[in-house]
């Protein structure tokens, strides 16, 4: 089958490929969802510009319409699969809702991502060798969401005080490893029962005991 050639004839220069109509941003986000396909099963350096046009069902020019490189989307990809890791953790604030039943949707939710995302964690860690500084970046990113949510736990009375960026990473430790577990490498488990578990161990670890002052 022929491909398809979606070039948008006033797209911006090279300097500036960020697509500026309805139609290009769907192109750039078939070029990126097919990224992750050709990166996920292939490897950064297997994988090719080729493949991924073929999988998004578009004319090799338009990739470069949106991407410099192959380096490019890669960096794109990670971008994209980042900010949906911490869409994850936007929950809105519910001043009544306990923090760790709020911790508990949020490990679901990541849960359920890497169980449809099956790709993120090969991806994830060719990331370490493409772009190192952007994968310690990333990881920093995500424990200091998490930090920030142990302080607003400890402020609201519902943890321990002595929490640290320690327990941060310890705890996006935990949630990175159900994730490969039971996620990228799952399919039958339950996920609620997953989530339980995890949630069972920040109770009995980093919450305040009912009744008791820290």
């Amino acid at each position: 089958m022929a491909e398809i050639d979606e070039t948008e004839p006033n797209e911006p220069s090279a300097d500036d490929k960020m697509p500026r109509t309805e139609r290009g941003r769907r192109t750039a986000r078939k070029l990126i969802d097919a990224a992750a396909l050709e990166f996920g099963e292939h490897g950064f350096h297997d994988a090719s510009i080729t493949g991924i046009t073929r999988r998004a069902g578009t004319a090799l020019g338009s990739f470069y319409t949106y991407f410099s490189s192959k380096e490019e989307i890669f960096h794109a990809l990670v971008e994209d699969l980042t900010s949906k890791v911490v869409e994850t953790s936007a929950i809105e604030d519910e001043p009544a809702r306990p923090m760790l039943d709020r911790e508990r949707e949020i490990s679901l939710r990541y849960l359920a991502f890497a169980r449809e995302h099956k790709e993120i964690y090969r991806i994830i860690d060719q990331c370490e060798f493409v772009e190192p500084e952007g994968f310690r970046n990333r990881y920093e990113l995500i424990a200091q969401r998490i930090f920030e949510r142990l302080q607003d736990g400890i402020a609201r009375g519902e943890l321990r005080s002595d929490l640290t960026e320690a327990h941060a990473w310890a705890i996006m430790g935990m949630s990175s490893m159900l994730g490969l577990r039971y996620g990228s490498w799952g399919n039958d488990e339950s996920l609620d029962e997953i989530a339980d578990i995890a949630n069972s161990l920040l109770r009995d670890g980093i919450a305040l005991p009912q009744g008791k002052a820290d």
